[in-house]
């Protein structure tokens, strides 16, 4: 196994270094979704159809044939007495954190939100929160109460009326009870346990059973990924979210112990990204050692192993700036940044991070359950141009135009001539007709 880590080691003065670092960004940021034209592409193509066509017979036979659960219709959703009971039962401590990581994220969302109509004389805009949505949560072996967490709240906060929470049954049957009672606890009693492309399907065309919604958010596999890139436009999705990452800018002065637990933390996902990027070649293998004593008493070690040798690696540059530079250009989910006194000063020189952690103090953990910003960030290099779901997600704008008489008789002459310059008559017309011009008039 020590050999093999060692290969993840990359330096500024090795060869073909541009190339292998344009190679690992290429190869961490390009497993969020299959290609349309794939094999596995067409197979989530077909399975919308036959979910839209076929509808809540299609999602049981695909549930049946994927997660290996025989469900009627009527069993699809999660029924009030189940929600309760999972949130009677669970363990006390942990409902107390649970509450305490939703008060954290909503007191976030509420402060950032933007939410409020404005006008601005004759012009405005109206803010209205989504309808509906849907809310992908991944049916992992460990339940993910934290993934209801982050994008149920940020919702809550906007105004959305209507909840609707897909997770795959693969709990005894089931939705783990964790996931559950954290849905009561938010008062979400419209849960239902189907996942993959054939509840992406649902969700977004309806079924006789399910309720289509108008957005879908919240993370899943390659199969659920791809299914919302198919669904979009019928829907609004929040992004196209692929593996955890993690990108660490470190200098000579960081704790390597720290630092491998970090990256650990991010390739334990199976299949996840962890980056380190340095100026110390010693520090680099320091972290390299940790990473070799911390990884094989991992619960998932061997799958952690795999990841760290196809989509992570320790690199060493011959400067910070360096490191910043190519951070800006990996443009990753999860950005770390221990470089002592100087980590909020290397923190304004980056622009492309789905979220930022600053200090030894803040691993990519504090965001994932507690601090307040949602998890659900850009991943694959799309930070270059998307940002963390957030509360503001979930509204829509209405432009509001208010001309009075006047007004609109001083700007006739400049949007007649406009229409007319497009050749669109009808368009100069409506504007004419109002102050008793012949239609077809031109404005001098």
């Amino acid at each position: 196994m020590k050999k093999d880590l060692q290969k993840i080691l990359l330096t500024a003065d090795s060869a073909d270094f541009t190339k292998s670092l344009s190679a690992l960004r290429k190869n961490s940021g390009g497993i969020a979704a299959f290609d349309a034209f794939s094999a596995e592409g067409k197979k989530a193509a077909q399975i919308i159809r036959d979910v839209t066509k076929q509808g809540d017979k299609a999602v049981s036979r695909y549930t049946q044939a994927f997660d290996k659960v025989r469900l009627t219709p009527a069993q699809f959703k999660i029924s009030a007495g189940e929600l309760k009971a999972a949130h009677k039962n669970i363990d006390k401590k942990l409902l107390a954190s649970i509450r305490q990581a939703i008060a954290n994220v909503k007191k976030y969302q509420q402060n950032i939100f933007i939410g409020k109509n404005k006008s601005f004389g004759s012009t405005g805009i109206k803010y209205s929160p989504i309808n509906r949505i849907g809310i992908c949560i991944p049916g992992a072996s460990a339940p993910l109460p934290s993934t209801v967490i982050m994008t149920a709240v940020p919702a809550q906060v906007a105004g959305v009326k209507e909840i609707a929470v897909i997770s795959p049954p693969r709990y005894n049957d089931s939705i783990h009870p964790t996931i559950l009672a954290a849905c009561y606890e938010l008062g979400i009693t419209e849960v239902y346990r189907i996942g993959g492309v054939q509840a992406i399907a649902a969700i977004s065309a309806g079924t006789k059973t399910i309720k289509a919604v108008d957005m879908i958010a919240g993370p899943g596999n390659q199969w659920v990924s791809t299914a919302k890139k198919m669904v979009y436009g019928k829907v609004k999705i929040d992004s196209i979210a692929g593996p955890s990452e993690v990108l660490i800018i470190a200098d000579k002065n960081s704790n390597p112990a720290y630092l491998a637990a970090d990256m650990l933390s991010q390739a334990e996902h199976s299949p996840g990204s962890a980056l380190l990027f340095t100026d110390s070649k010693k520090l680099a293998k320091k972290v390299l050692g940790e990473i070799e004593k911390q990884v094989i008493h991992l619960p998932r070690c061997r799958q952690t192993i795999q990841c760290l040798k196809r989509y992570s690696a320790v690199v060493t540059f011959k400067n910070l700036q360096q490191c910043i530079e190519w951070a800006n250009e990996f443009a990753t989910e999860h950005l770390e940044i221990q470089c002592g006194k100087n980590s909020r000063k290397v923190a304004g020189k980056i622009v492309n991070a789905g979220a930022i952690f600053i200090s030894e103090y803040s691993p990519v953990a504090v965001g994932d359950y507690f601090a307040g910003p949602s998890h659900t960030l850009p991943t694959g290099g799309c930070a270059r141009f998307s940002s963390a779901l957030t509360s503001n997600d979930f509204i829509k704008s209405t432009s509001i135009i208010e001309y009075k008489k006047d007004m609109l008789k001083n700007s006739a002459d400049d949007i007649v001539r406009l229409a007319d310059a497009e050749g669109l008559g009808a368009h100069a017309n409506s504007v004419k007709i109002r102050f008793h011009q012949k239609a077809g008039q031109k404005t001098d």
